[in-house]
Formats: structure tokens, C-alpha cells, sequence
């Protein structure tokens, strides 16, 4: 494969910092987003600022937690409208590069600047200029000869980091970071390495022979291991991307415990999933049902249909048959319906009947 020079620009604290630039008072305070801003509620956290990030609080993390960690946040609802439309103002400024991109998500992107005629650190130092001139927020770069070298160097130096790994020094830069920093090792696989063979960190990990890596996790994951853990990753930019699923689901302030309940939510959340698919022009062949118990114990049932369906009622109807399906013996904590097997339409849908959407997390008392 030939030389590549890639670019990975990940907005720092992108949510957090989008309220604390519109809204002055919170620069300098620790700030968590996520949920519908109230942490006495059910919800995770979406985004912390870097000073609430300084008290333990971390993406994903349920709002309860980072309320226990650091009582004197401010804890903000999510304004999903307001951080798309500044995701739309830095893609505008990463595509007057003319560089190829792929889209990571909302904050971050990869960009292929191998045929670009700018050198890439003063390319990745425009882009930081404009982004911070224009939008007033700060963004990480990381470069490096593949995606994965270049997402790690985003990660070394945030916030506002500009990192550069050669190709020359990879062992050198990789070997001190823990493992988790590369692709394919999450906790289940980092609890593993380190029962199995003491591994902490990269170097540990490029310690370890192939044939030790595929015998403790099988040919195609420990192969992976052995690659990564050297900085190797051939895999290409994909700049046209297609969904393979869509989803709806709905965490409940109150477990449900009426099966009557659970199938008015598992239709409302189908209707939304249908009103996706027609918006993005697609229809479906699988329907999953997806149930989380109070225990968080969570068990999923599918059908796959003999041709793919876009029509709002029978994506409902097909979805809350397959509650018949669960055992029921226990309360629910969410519910969540997902649409794969996409296909595009081939001609637009009959009228649909009317989509019961209902976008909060609170249901009516009746459905409890």
C-alpha cells in the first residue's frame, strides 16, 4: 500500500465546550451534558468539560455518578440541533482542504491529505486556526501514516494538541500508552491480556508472540492484537458511508412493569424508527427488539421478513410481537427497537398512518 499522511481532528469537550462558548459564566466551571440536564434522573453523560472531566466524570457514565463526583456541576440538557449545526461549520472547514474525509461522528473526522500539496503539521495548524477563529472552540489533530497512529496522536495531547507519530518512531511512542488506546481492545479484552499474560501496556502487548495472541483469542481477533500493537492498520478512508441499522430507544425514570405499558412504548418507538427509515430512504428486513430489566440484565429478540418493510404499522405491529417472546418477570428500565438489513427504496412508500411519536423520556402514568 503506499505512504499515507492522515489526519485525525477530534473536537475537544465538544458539547461542553459548545455551551460554555455561548454561554460565558460556565468558561472555567466544570460542565456536563447529557440527558435532559437533571442528574437526579436516569441518563448518561454525553460530553464533560475538562474541568468536570478533572473529578473522575467521563463519557457514558450515568448522570447519578457524576452528580456523586462533583455536586457543584452544571449539569445541561443535550441540544442535539445547536451541536449539529457547528458540526456543520467544522466539516465546511476540513472539506476547503481537498482532502478526502470520512466522518467519525459529530466531533471528529479522518482526513487523507497523502495528495494534498500543503505540508500536513501546517494544514493541521490552519485547521485549528480557523476553527478557533471562526467557532471560538479548540480541536486536537494527531498525524500519522494510518488512521490508527493518527487517532491515538489526537488523544496524547488534549486539549488544542497537535502530535505527530512518524513512522520511524512508532514502538518508541506506542510502547509506554495502556493497551486500551488501541482499536479491539476494550475492557472485556484488556481484563483478558492482563489475567493472561500481565499485559499493561502497548509494549507488553508487542511483547507477545502471534501465535500466543491467536491461541488465547482466536485467529482473526489475535491477529489484530499483533498488528495493531506494532501501529499497523491498512484500512482505508470510507468517505460514502451507508447505515447498517437505525434505532430508537427509551431509558424509563419509572420501571415498567405492565406488559400493556411496554407494548404502547415498543409501537411509539417503531413509528419513530419508521419515520427514520423514510427519511433517510430506506426500508427494512430485521426488526429487534431490545429489553433492559431493572437488574440491567438485557436480552434481544429478532425477526427477519421475507422482504424488507418501510410502512410505520407493520414495522410496529412486527416489533411488539416479539415482546411475546421475552419472559416478562421482572420490571423494565428500557426499551428500544432497531431496523437492519436496510435496503434503499425503490419507489416512495403509500401514505403512512400518522407516526404516535412521543420524543420524552417520561411516560403518560397510564403506561406504567
Amino acid at each position: 500500500m503506499a505512504a499515507r499522511t492522515i489526519l485525525h481532528v477530534d473536537m475537544d469537550a465538544f458539547f461542553a465546550a459548545i455551551e460554555q462558548q455561548r454561554r460565558p459564566e460556565l468558561r472555567g466551571r466544570p460542565v456536563v451534558v447529557g440527558g435532559d440536564g437533571d442528574p437526579r434522573k436516569r441518563g448518561v453523560v454525553s460530553t464533560a468539560s475538562y474541568e468536570a472531566r478533572a473529578f473522575g466524570i467521563h463519557s457514558a457514565m450515568p448522570l447519578r455518578t457524576a452528580y456523586k463526583r462533583c455536586p457543584h456541576a452544571v449539569f445541561l440538557p443535550v441540544d442535539g440541533e445547536a451541536y449539529r449545526e457547528v458540526s456543520q461549520r467544522v466539516y465546511a472547514i476540513l472539506r476547503e482542504t481537498g482532502a478526502r474525509i470520512e466522518p467519525a461522528g459529530i466531533d471528529e473526522a479522518f482526513l487523507d491529505v497523502s495528495g494534498v500539496p500543503e505540508p500536513a503539521e501546517a494544514l493541521a495548524r490552519r485547521i485549528k486556526q480557523r476553527i478557533a477563529g471562526e467557532l471560538h472552540l479548540t480541536a486536537s489533530i494527531g498525524i500519522g501514516p494510518n488512521k490508527l497512529l493518527a487517532k491515538i496522536a489526537s488523544g496524547l495531547n488534549k486539549p488544542d494538541g497537535l502530535t505527530v507519530i512518524r513512522e520511524d518512531e512508532v514502538a518508541a511512542r506506542l510502547a509506554p500508552l495502556p493497551a486500551t488506546v488501541l482499536w479491539g481492545v476494550g475492557p472485556k479484552t484488556a481484563a483478558a491480556l492482563l489475567e493472561r499474560f500481565g499485559v499493561h501496556t502497548v509494549g507488553d502487548l508487542a511483547a507477545l508472540s502471534l501465535e500466543q495472541l491467536q491461541e488465547a483469542f482466536g485467529p482473526h481477533h489475535g491477529e489484530h492484537l499483533y498488528h495493531t500493537a506494532r501501529g499497523i492498520d491498512d484500512s482505508p478512508l470510507v468517505t460514502e458511508w451507508e447505515p447498517k441499522s437505525l434505532s430508537r430507544e427509551r431509558t424509563f425514570q419509572v420501571d415498567l412493569r405492565r406488559p400493556e405499558g411496554m407494548r404502547q412504548m415498543i409501537a411509539r418507538l417503531a413509528r419513530e424508527v419508521a419515520d427514520d427509515l423514510q427519511e433517510e430512504g430506506y426500508r427494512a428486513a430485521t426488526i429487534t427488539l431490545k429489553v433492559r430489566f431493572a437488574t440491567f440484565r438485557t436480552v434481544t429478540r429478532s425477526q427477519t421478513l421475507p422482504e424488507p418493510i418501510g410502512d410505520a404499522e407493520r414495522l410496529a405491529r412486527t416489533a411488539v410481537a416479539l415482546l411475546d417472546r421475552v419472559t416478562l418477570d421482572r420490571p423494565v428500565r428500557l426499551l428500544g427497537v432497531r431496523a437492519a438489513k436496510l435496503s434503499p427504496m425503490a419507489a416512495p412508500d403509500a401514505p403512512e398512518a400518522e407516526a404516535q411519536t412521543g420524543m420524552g423520556e417520561l411516560l403518560d402514568e397510564g403506561l406504567r
